[in-house]
């Protein structure tokens, strides 16, 4: 399922359509034989990804018990242990990134530690990583390890890279991959 598409097609909703949409979604999620389905492809032990909505991104994690309507895993991360829902595991490896036009960036976009910039209020560039994804705004830690809270319309996504020497400062090497 390509979601930057469906998301694009959302825009075009109502606030009731999507509420609609919300309330028989949720009532899908629920649905036993979905649920079975997800189970029986489960092992204790099993290595998975699950998609965690704060941070908008696919965490790894192993299989510690299967229960009646949730999941306990270990993030491989951090080694935290978390209580999940059976619709949050991503056993297909689907892609779950979304994608829009390029200069748009918003919170469906972005991951917690992923790279970003932003011009600050006298036109420098800033750089960080993004710590937390709040309704309006990101929280990131820049390269200096000062911390802001940045709106999303002033973000911009950063390509990480490798200068080649001090020569060439400012040049990295890479293919493009759009125009």
């Amino acid at each position: 399922m390509n979601y930057s598409q469906l998301l694009q097609e959302l825009q075009k909703a109502s606030l009731f359509d999507l509420y609609r949409l919300q309330a028989g979604i949720e009532s899908m999620l629920d649905q036993p034989d979905r649920i079975n389905a997800i189970k029986r492809r489960l092992r204790l032990g099993m290595r998975i990804t699950y998609f965690n909505d704060q941070e908008n991104r696919l965490i790894p994690a192993i299989v510690e018990e299967i229960h009646r309507t949730q999941l306990h895993v270990q993030n491989t991360e951090d080694g935290e242990r978390w209580i999940i829902k059976f619709y949050k595991v991503n056993l297909d490896g689907v892609d779950t990134d979304i994608h829009s036009q390029p200069g748009n960036v918003d919170r469906n976009q972005l991951k917690v530690g992923e790279m970003v910039g932003f011009h600050d209020r006298q036109q420098r560039e800033r750089y960080g990583e993004i710590v937390r994804l709040n309704q309006k705004t990101v929280t990131l830690h820049t390269n200096h390890g000062e911390k802001w809270r940045v709106a999303y319309s002033l973000l911009f996504k950063v390509m990480e890279g490798e200068s080649r020497g001090a020569g060439e400062l400012g040049l990295i090497e890479g293919d493009i991959i759009e125009r």
